[in-house]
This record gives C-alpha cells, structure tokens and sequence, in this order.
C-alpha cells in the first residue's frame, strides 16, 4: 500500500513531518557549517566592495541618492537570500542521491511535506544574510528614510526572494535527480541576479541590458526591498514585488511538487 491509498487518519500529522524535515536541515547545518559560507561572504562582500568601487557614480545626477551603500545593500540582500535557496535545493541533492528521498516518497506522510519542510528551512536561513547586509549597512552609512518599514520590507523582499529561488532549485534538482543539478540552478539565479537594477538604476541603463533589466522579475524584488533606503515605503514599488514572490512560489512550488509526484513508486 503507497501513501495516496492511506487515509487521513493514517498519514503523520502534516505540520510534524514539516518541523522534523526542517530540523532535519538545521542539524544538517550545524554539522557542515561550511554551506553558511556564500550566503554570509558573497552578499558582505558586494555591500563592502561594490560600495568602495563604485561609489563616485553616486555624484551623477540622474543617480537616486548620495551613498552608494543605500543602492547596493538591497542587491546583497536579495543575492544572499538566493544563496539561502540554493543552499536548500544542494541539500535535496544530496538526499535524493543518499537514498533519503526515497525512503520518504514510501513513508506515510504527506508529499507535499517534503518541499514544504526545506523551504521553510529556507525562510528561517534567509534572515540571516539579510541580517548581515543590514549590519554592514549601518556601519557603512545606510540611511533608513523609509523608517522601521524600510527594514520590514527588507526581509519580506529576502525572504520571498530565498523561497522562489529554494522552489526553483527544488524543481530542477528533483527533475535532474543528482547532484549535477546545482550547476544549472547556480546559472539560473546569477542569471536572474545580475541583469537587474542591482548594480545602476533601470534609467542609466541602455541596449539589451536595459531591455532585459526592464522585464527580469528580479528587479521588482530588488526595488521592493531598497525602497525604504532610498525613499518611502509605498504601495506603487511593493506590490510588483510581491506578485513576483507569488507567483514564483505557487509556480515553481508546484513544479517541485510535480517532478517529487514522478519519482514516486
């Protein structure tokens, strides 16, 4: 008898097997602290170095404010946070080709639980860069006009953005099926990362660069979560981040669910 033929009664308690799953992954991390590393260096790094190299581009005119760590600490941020997801689909690699996935798909749980449990693993480790960012930030100038809601929206922006890319990277490693799969899910998200406003402001931007940083769902996540650096907190460059959050969940969450689905016995 599978799992679908068990009746509710019989499956584990669904919000369990999330919590297991979840400090499943956080042994994990305490065990090989190693995977903390791209997801507190990379995104330190680019607030710190990206701010001492390109800071003179801050006195052109058209450029939205005078520090250049207000535009480029929610860049790291949001990159960090990726580092959070793909951290998440290298650890449903490494189940799939130690056996462990297998012996799940024949448990009594819930399937979905399986995808559920490392992104919110995902969530809880995207505090973290974003945490950091913010630290480097304060120490290096960050302006905070946007206020309390400024940071709020910093972590909503990470930690919707960790989650997508956990549920992306979920997908194509369960499609794959090995640990190989990471190479790809590693061009994904720099492929999204990069041709974005994280670096100069959609205006000063031109040719292809600019036509792809027009539409590059990234850039609504990123200018959601610098808003309250730079400015205001407002509902005009929230709401086109949050649609992006969404949808890549509900999307890429499915897919992860579909390919888990064709692994089944």
């Amino acid at each position: 008898m599978t799992p679908t033929h068990l009746s509710d009664r019989e499956l584990a308690p669904y919000w369990s097997t999330v919590e297991i799953l979840t400090r499943r992954a956080f042994v994990r991390l305490v065990r090989v602290p190693s995977v903390l590393i791209p997801m507190l260096v990379m995104p330190a790094f680019f607030a710190v170095s990206f701010t001492g190299t390109f800071e003179g581009v801050t006195r052109v005119e058209a450029f939205p404010t005078g520090e250049f760590m207000n535009w480029v600490a929610a860049f790291a941020m949001v990159q960090g946070s990726i580092f959070a997801g793909i951290g998440s689909a290298g650890a449903m690699a490494q189940d799939l080709d130690n056996g462990f996935i297998d012996r799940l798909l024949v448990s009594p749980i819930r399937r979905s639980a399986i995808i559920v449990g490392p992104l919110v693993q995902t969530a809880i480790r995207a505090v973290i860069p974003v945490t950091v960012v913010l630290l480097i930030g304060i120490v290096g100038g960050l302006d905070f006009p946007g206020g309390v809601s400024a940071v709020l929206i910093a972590y909503v922006a990470g930690i919707g953005a960790s989650l997508v890319l956990g549920a992306l990277g979920l997908a194509v490693v369960l499609r794959i099926g090995n640990i190989r799969a990471m190479a790809l899910v590693q061009v994904l998200a720099f492929g999204l990362m990069f041709p974005s406003i994280g670096q100069v402001p959609l205006s000063m931007m031109t040719g292809w660069l600019h036509d792809v940083a027009r539409v590059n769902p990234a850039t609504n996540v990123i200018r959601m979560a610098r808003q309250g650096f730079i400015g205001d907190v407002n509902w005009a460059n929230t709401w086109p981040g949050l649609l992006v959050i969404t949808l890549g969940i509900l999307w890429f969450g499915g897919w992860a669910r579909w390919e888990l689905e064709q692994r089944a016995p």
